[in-house]
C-alpha cells in the first residue's frame, strides 16, 4: 500500500503515457495549425522523422563533427566472433569498451563490457546492429537541451543537467539486496535488479563504497538530475551553436554528453557526445528538481511550441516535407514491435 500510495502521489513516477495524457490536445491543436498529423517531421530535417523515435545512432553521429563523439564502430549481429574481435583489435579499443544498439531507447542494452568474454556474450545475445565505442572516462554526464531556429546562427539552451548514475553505497553491514530495497528509486526496479545484479544480492558491500546500479544516464534507469539552470549562460550556448552550426540541420534537441567539469564545458574543452536526441526527446530538467505536474507539463509545451514553429518554418522556407498519416504510423508501429523486442533482449542479457 505504501509503495502504491508513493507511485501515486509522484507524478516522476508515473507511466510514461499517463504523464502526457494532458498534452494529447496540445498535439491535436498544432496538427490542425500544420493541417498534418505529424507536425514534429521537418523539425530535424537530416534525422529521420526528425528523431521522434527509433533513429538510427549512425545518422546521428555521422553529422556530428568527429572531434566530439568518442571512437565508434558499427557492428552487424551476423558477424562471426572471429571477424570483430579483428575489427575491435584494428580500431585500437581497450577493455573495458562500450556496447549498445544502433537503434536504442531507455538505456535498454547499454553494456559495458570488461573482457573478451564479455563482448563475445553480448555479441551472442544481441541480435541487432550495435555500436562498440570507447568508455568514455571523463567524470561528468550532463544533458544539454537546445534549440535554433532555420536560417539563426544563434539559439538557446533551454535545460541543463548533471546525471548521477543509479548507485547505492555501502555500510558494511546489509546487503546489496538490502540496499536496493532502501533505495528510493530501485526498490521500484525489482525484476531488473534481480536480473542484473541477483547474483550479488547476499554480498555485504564495505563500508562507504559505492556500487553502481546502472551505467545508463536515463531518468527511466534510475539516474538521478540535478538541475544546473543557473549556469545556463552566453558561454554555455555559444559551444552549442557552434556545434549545431556545425552539424548542420540540427534545431531541436537534446545532447547527452560527458565533459569533464561544467566550466571546460562553457570552454568547449574535453566534450564527448554520446547522443543527440531529436523531437522525441524529452526536457528532461523537469525531473528531480521538484516541479509540479502542472509546472512540469507547461514546460514540455513551451518546447513544443518551439518544435511546431521550427518544422514549420523548415517547411515554408527550404520545403521539408511533413510526413503522412500513414507513414509515420507505420513506421512507429515498426518501432514499437522493435522496442518490445529489446526490452526483452535487456532482461535477459544477464550482464
Amino acid at each position: 500500500m505504501k509503495s502504491f500510495w508513493t507511485k501515486l502521489t509522484n507524478w516522476e513516477l508515473w507511466p510514461f503515457y499517463l504523464i502526457y495524457t494532458p498534452l494529447g490536445f496540445l498535439w491535436i491543436y498544432y496538427a490542425i495549425r500544420a493541417r498534418h498529423f505529424w507536425w514534429v517531421s521537418p523539425a530535424n530535417p537530416t534525422l529521420e522523422f526528425s528523431g521522434f523515435e527509433g533513429e538510427s545512432k549512425r545518422e546521428m553521429y555521422e553529422q556530428l563533427p568527429k572531434k566530439y563523439y568518442p571512437k565508434t564502430i558499427y557492428i552487424d549481429p551476423t558477424l562471426s566472433f572471429e571477424h570483430l574481435k579483428a575489427e575491435v583489435k584494428a580500431m585500437g579499443f581497450t577493455y573495458p569498451i562500450l556496447g549498445k544498439p544502433d537503434v536504442g531507447m531507455k538505456g535498454m542494452l547499454v553494456r559495458k563490457l570488461e573482457n573478451e568474454a564479455q563482448l563475445q556474450y553480448y555479441h551472442q545475445h544481441v541480435t541487432v546492429d550495435y555500436i562498440i565505442q570507447d568508455m568514455v572516462e571523463l567524470p561528468m554526464e550532463f544533458s544539454v537541451f537546445h534549440i535554433r531556429y532555420p536560417g539563426e546562427e544563434k539559439g538557446v539552451v533551454t535545460g541543463f543537467i548533471a546525471k548521477d548514475y543509479m548507485s547505492v553505497t555501502g555500510n558494511g553491514t546489509s546487503t546489496l539486496q538490502e540496499l536496493i530495497e532502501a533505495h528510493p528509486k530501485a526498490k521500484f526496479r525489482t525484476e531488473e535488479m534481480t536480473i542484473r545484479h541477483g547474483a550479488r544480492f547476499e554480498e555485504i558491500i564495505p563500508a562507504d563504497q559505492k556500487y553502481y546500479l546502472s551505467i545508463a544516464g536515463n531518468h527511466n534507469r534510475g539516474a538521478n538530475f540535478i538541475n544546473l539552470h543557473k549556469e545556463i549562460d552566453d558561454r554555455l550556448t555559444a559551444v552549442f551553436d557552434a556545434i549545431s552550426l556545425e552539424a548542420g540541420d540540427f534545431y531541436f534537441g537534446r545532447y547527452d554528453l560527458k565533459c569533464s567539469s561544467v566550466e571546460d564545458l562553457k570552454a568547449g574543452k574535453n566534450i564527448m557526445i554520446l547522443e543527440y536526441n531529436g523531437v522525441g526527446a524529452e526536457p528532461n530538467h523537469i525531473y528531480d528538481c521538484g516541479m509540479s505536474y502542472t509546472e512540469a507539463i507547461a514546460e514540455i509545451a513551451k518546447h513544443w511550441e518551439h518544435m511546431y514553429r521550427i518544422g514549420r518554418s523548415n517547411h515554408k522556407q527550404l520545403g521539408v516535407p511533413y510526413w503522412k498519416f500513414g507513414e509515420g504510423y507505420r513506421y512507429l508501429m515498426k518501432a514499437r514491435r522493435f522496442f518490445k523486442i529489446m526490452h526483452q533482449a535487456d532482461l535477459d542479457c544477464k550482464l
